[in-house]
């Protein structure tokens, strides 16, 4: 029998929160990088890069281009999966906050089509896929990271941390353009004033960088990577499998679980925030100020209420939430349009509000429900394929699809009826997964005498 390995020691109230803030500026500025492609791709990208196209099928196109990010992110999820479960989790996460940022900075200096032709989109597009690889990484070990270092009673709370980011990120990029467009004359940011918000990275990676790099591994990660090289120096054990196949072997239920949640999630989402800024100026006459600001007010609320999201989670589980969040978005929709056809700006922050309100209930319990669902050494790979394979058919071509319903049918009940398939998915996915908020994270491990993962055990064992 392999030597006893000591459990982790539990982490400091201060380290923990270290940890909690590393995570948190990091995914800020990531999500803030990705989110503002977005919006630059709703309000200047269709007139820089396809100049020559319908306004409207110009911007389908630059749609086109954000959506590539997205199918980068399952690549980003297997590469850094691979390596956060053999090497660390910290490393990948210092190595996705310089890729997303150096791709950001560059965009900000691309030149546009007026310069340089059609090779301007092209390069937009390489650097979009880096972005999504970047991001494809990032999510996994910033959520791993919290939750293997938590308190286990309130992983939930801990754990939606890092999801704040997504919210922060938002907040930030939107914020940003919205100062700028306030200050600036639609010329002068259409010329030179949208390359700033890309330009401040540079500086937000630096800041980011400084703070990543002081934190410590994943104790659960290492007392499992001991864990392992025990095993394999007392009994000759064979080399582990990679954990791509692990995942696919032990933990494939798990996987498609994780995918169907993220449906009503990723598109609500991306239909809420990216599509917003379209469907509202072009259909509702909605200045680009005004549904800057609408976002932006509610992305401070989005922020606000993960966190409580995320500690009901530890109270109640985190199906409960989801769940509640789910059916509750799907049933928000027709009202949501609704309200932004108005025109009114009370109504538009209403609108958006509730529906990011919603969206938390989902996303909030996400990270600590994922995690909870693989072993350790195959965790990073798991929750990052679960997640980030999803994207792809929800959050990539949400805004794509959303634009063509609108062109297609000039109006916004197929666009309801999209996100309300999304939520039935969702509700079906989580409907049928077992309840997580009582597991080990330190015990859900797969050993080599056996094969079965104990995380299909039942979860009445509360960790203390």
């Amino acid at each position: 029998m392999a030597s006893a390995v000591p459990a982790p020691a539990p982490p400091s109230p201060n380290n923990l929160k270290r940890i909690v803030a590393a995570s948190l500026i990091g995914t800020t500025i990531e999500w803030y990088d990705f989110f503002l492609y977005g919006s630059a791709a709703a309000l200047v990208f269709n007139k820089l890069f396809f100049p020559d196209s319908d306004p409207l099928v110009g911007t389908l196109l630059s749609f086109l281009t954000y959506a590539v990010g997205f199918a980068a992110r399952p690549i980003g999820a297997l590469v850094f999966g691979h390596y956060g479960d053999r090497l660390g989790r910290k490393k990948l996460l210092v190595l996705s906050l310089l890729l997303m940022g150096g791709a950001t900075f560059a965009i900000g200096l691309l030149p546009t089509h007026a310069t340089i032709g059609s090779a301007a989109p092209v390069l937009l597009t390489v650097l979009r896929l880096v972005q999504g690889f970047a991001l494809g990484g990032e999510w996994g070990g910033a959520v791993l990271l919290v939750s293997e270092h938590g308190d286990a009673r309130r992983r939930g709370f801990w754990a939606s941390w890092p999801q704040t980011g997504a919210p922060a990120g938002q907040l930030l990029a939107t914020g940003v353009l919205s100062l700028l467009t306030a200050v600036l004359s639609d010329s002068a940011f259409t010329s030179w004033g949208w390359r700033i918000p890309f330009l401040l990275s540079g500086v937000l990676v630096m800041v980011g960088l400084w703070i990543r790099l002081s934190v410590d591994e994943s104790p659960v990660f290492k007392q499992a990577l001991a864990h392992a090289e025990a095993r394999k120096a007392e009994q000759g054990a064979a080399a582990e499998k990679l954990p791509i196949v692990s995942v696919l072997r032990h933990h494939w239920r798990d996987v498609l679980i994780a995918m169907g949640a993220r449906m009503a999630e990723n598109i609500s989402y991306y239909v809420i925030t990216a599509f917003i800024l379209v469907y509202a100026t072009t259909t509702a006459d909605v200045s680009k100020q005004t549904a800057l600001n609408a976002v932006l007010i509610a992305s401070a609320v989005h922020f606000a209420v993960i966190p409580l999201w995320g500690a009901l989670s530890d109270r109640i589980g985190r199906r409960p939430v989801y769940l509640l969040g789910a059916a509750g978005i799907g049933l928000w929709m027709f009202p949501f349009f609704s309200l932004v056809d108005t025109g009114d700006f009370g109504s538009l922050i209403l609108a958006v509000t509730v529906g990011l309100v919603l969206h938390g209930a989902m996303y909030a319990p996400q990270a600590a429900f994922f995690s909870e669902m693989f072993a350790t050494r195959m965790r990073y790979s798991g929750a990052s394929i679960g997640a980030q394979f999803a994207s792809v058919a929800a959050g990539a071509p949400a805004p794509l699809i959303a634009t063509a319903l609108l062109n297609d049918y000039g109006s916004s009940t197929p666009i309801a009826l999209y996100v309300i398939a999304a939520a039935v998915l969702t509700l079906i996915a989580v409907g049928v997964a077992k309840e997580t908020r009582n597991r080990d994270l330190a015990d859900v491990e797969t050993s080599a005498a056996d094969p079965e993962p104990t995380a299909a055990a039942p979860a009445d064992a509360r960790t203390v």
